[in-house]
């Protein structure tokens, strides 16, 4: 079977190798990728190993040694995603669905409680966060729901609604967990994907200024929410408490000036930022790179944006409308949670547990991260395939459209 998937995977690289320029993998989409982890890779480095030689009984390389590991099983799910034809995604989108749904409901009895959140699920030694399966799995079902209801999103309310209604019972299991981030990037991912899908203007407003009410209310009810909420409003008034976390990352930045103090010249990795490699990894980033560091990750970041944007609007250019809004969804979920993670590390936005996509330390958000870029990258290279087989019979037909 394992010789049967290696020879799968080389007769698609074969595929790749063909002559026409425009069935070769994207490498405005494939470079910057690529780039942001190597570049994770080093601040994982550099970020954890001050708290791993404290922690994890002199071992400096605990955390980077897991990044390594968790890297070389997102590339290798990547290949088998990039084998995988997008039909197969568009079958299997419910059942993943069910699967994301049953797994927020396992480890809310089974999970592992870390630092007062239950969202992990221990499997041998390594760990299964749910939510970041179900963000993947969330842009596949909706892409899905967008193809198969296409007409009622367009025309009716209720098609527009039906969808947030399963959105709403998945945000309620990511709350009690609890995890406000993951529900506010599934949220605006769902919404962004039914506007783009042709939803009508009026009924788009209405619903995100009624999704955004309710997600407010769902922020201040909470005690640690509202503490987030008014440390972010007013970071220097308590300092040593609820602000210590964000007083510190605003000191990397500011430490960072333009050029940095250099790679691994960062103080405030010495135990003065909490966990320094996962969800502030961008701050010590800043204290090393500078202002010219964070512009460089910030230009990566939309060029992938942009090229997600451009591969789905071919795609519905040819009419593949399933794989015009996974590009779309898969965009949109990537920009708005590593927009979310600099806004909090720099202080814009209240702090949330959010990872910087391809950057962060955590296995989960780097593998499900590589899997959508790999669906995208396979999303452009069947579009320009049929591109060029659509331009040979029209060749062949004197350049006749009929």
């Amino acid at each position: 079977m394992l010789a049967q998937n290696i020879l799968k995977i080389g007769d698609f690289v074969e595929q790749l190798k063909i002559s026409d320029p425009r069935t070769k993998l994207d490498p405005w989409l494939l470079g910057p990728v690529l780039i942001l982890l190597a570049l994770g890779l080093v601040m994982v480095a550099s970020s954890s190993m001050p708290y791993a030689e404290d922690k994890m009984a002199g071992n400096e390389y605990h955390f980077l040694t897991r990044h390594g590991i968790y890297l070389i099983i997102a590339f290798t799910a990547s290949l088998c995603a990039l084998q995988l034809e997008t039909r197969f995604w568009q079958v299997y989108g419910p059942y993943l669905l069910i699967l994301g749904v049953v797994l927020l409901m396992a480890v809310l009895v089974i999970g592992k409680e870390i630092n007062g959140s239950k969202r992990w699920i221990g499997v041998g030694p390594l760990t299964l966060q749910p939510a970041e399966l179900m963000k993947f799995f969330i842009v596949i079902y909706l892409a899905g729901y967008l193809v198969r209801r296409s007409d009622e999103v367009q025309t009716r309310v209720n098609g527009f609604i039906k969808p947030l209604v399963l959105i709403g019972l998945i945000v309620g299991f990511l709350l009690v967990q609890p995890d406000f981030g993951s529900s506010a990037v599934i949220v605006a991912t769902a919404l962004a994907m039914m506007f783009m899908a042709g939803a009508k203007l009026w009924q788009f407003i209405s619903l995100t200024l009624s999704v955004s009410a309710v997600m407010a209310l769902i922020l201040v009810q909470a005690p640690y929410r509202l503490a987030r909420l008014t440390s972010f409003m007013n970071p220097w008034d308590d300092q040593f408490g609820s602000d210590y976390q964000l007083f510190q990352s605003l000191i990397a930045f500011s430490k960072g000036d333009w050029l940095g103090v250099g790679l691994g010249n960062s103080v405030q990795k010495l135990s003065y930022l909490p966990m320094s490699h996962t969800d502030f990894i961008f701050s010590v980033y800043a204290e090393e790179f500078g202002f010219v560091g964070v512009l460089f990750v910030v230009a990566l970041f939309i060029i992938i944006f942009n090229r997600c944007l451009k591969i789905g609007r071919r795609a519905l250019r040819m009419e593949e409308y399933f794989s015009a809004y996974l590009c779309y969804g898969f965009g949109f979920w990537l920009s708005l949670q590593a927009i979310i993670n600099i806004g909090v590390a720099s202080g814009a936005l209240p702090t949330k547990g959010l990872t910087l996509p391809f950057i962060s330390y955590g296995g989960n958000a780097l593998i499900m991260s590589c899997m959508a870029i790999a669906i995208i990258l396979r999303v452009d290279f069947e579009t320009r395939r049929k591109e060029h087989e659509y331009d040979e019979v029209k060749r062949a037909y004197g350049g006749s459209d009929e």
